[in-house]
């Protein structure tokens, strides 16, 4: 497997073992999108916070250290991480799993923003939101592979 979901093998494992579209990206998220509510949840469970622990610790993996490295979360002020971390915090608090965002296709103040603005949604919103930006960063990594 390619790793183009985070710690979730089983997207691509499902997707190879039905019929293809000849579309990869689509016959992955037709995967994503038939999946139980549950597994739905432990797919975006999966992914770290934005400068979040996994980011300090070393534990990132390859394409996800690269992602927030080009929107400049590897390179945070105190200040700003220690903002990251209250929105981190307050985002789990209120949806019960991590903030997702294709931080690829912004920058760290629309990451900031973003963070402020969607911790206020219900959570049904909140999933299909990151159920699409995982479908975005899972587009860019695809587009990668050569």
């Amino acid at each position: 497997m390619s790793g183009l979901f985070e710690h979730s093998p089983w997207v691509e494992e499902r997707a190879d073992a039905a019929p293809s579209s000849g579309n990869r990206h689509a016959d992955l998220m037709a995967v994503v999108h038939a999946a139980s509510r549950e597994e739905q949840l432990a797919l975006i469970r999966a992914h770290p916070e934005l400068a979040g622990k996994a980011a300090i610790d070393g534990t990132l993996t390859q394409a996800s250290a690269a992602e927030q490295a080009s929107a400049g979360l590897d390179r945070l002020t105190p200040e700003e991480y220690a903002r990251f971390h209250a929105l981190n915090a307050a985002y789990r608090a209120a949806h019960d799993m991590p903030f997702i965002i294709c931080v690829r296709l912004t920058d760290k103040a629309g990451i900031l923003a973003a963070m402020e603005e969607r911790a206020a949604h219900d959570t049904e919103t909140e999933i299909a939101a990151a159920l699409a930006e995982i479908g975005k960063i899972t587009k860019l990594r695809l587009e990668d592979q050569p």
